[in-house]
């Protein structure tokens, strides 16, 4: 959900902050800040949101490339991928 997404993005940028998101979209919600929190410009939260789904596509591809890898090694050490796939489930 995009308004899930804007929170984690803008708690990123400022743990403290405290706000109400009203409406699901960043270029049309409103965001309101509480208690003195400092706004938080919607370029930078646009920004960090990009940046922080990077970071996941990434984890995803890193987490990919450290089964095969692991599974390479395994391979290596003389297992069968029967043997393999009992020790990963």
């Amino acid at each position: 959900m995009i308004a899930t997404e804007m929170s984690e993005a803008i708690k990123a940028l400022n743990s403290e902050a405290q706000y109400h998101i009203i409406g699901g979209d960043i270029d049309t919600c409103t965001i309101n800040w509480l208690a003195d929190t400092p706004a938080i410009s919607r370029s930078d939260i646009k920004a960090k949101m990009a940046a922080m789904d990077a970071e996941k596509a990434q984890a995803e591809i890193d987490k990919a490339a450290n089964k095969t890898s692991g599974t390479n090694k395994l391979k290596a050490l003389g297992l069968t991928d029967a043997e393999i796939t009992s020790l990963i489930e």
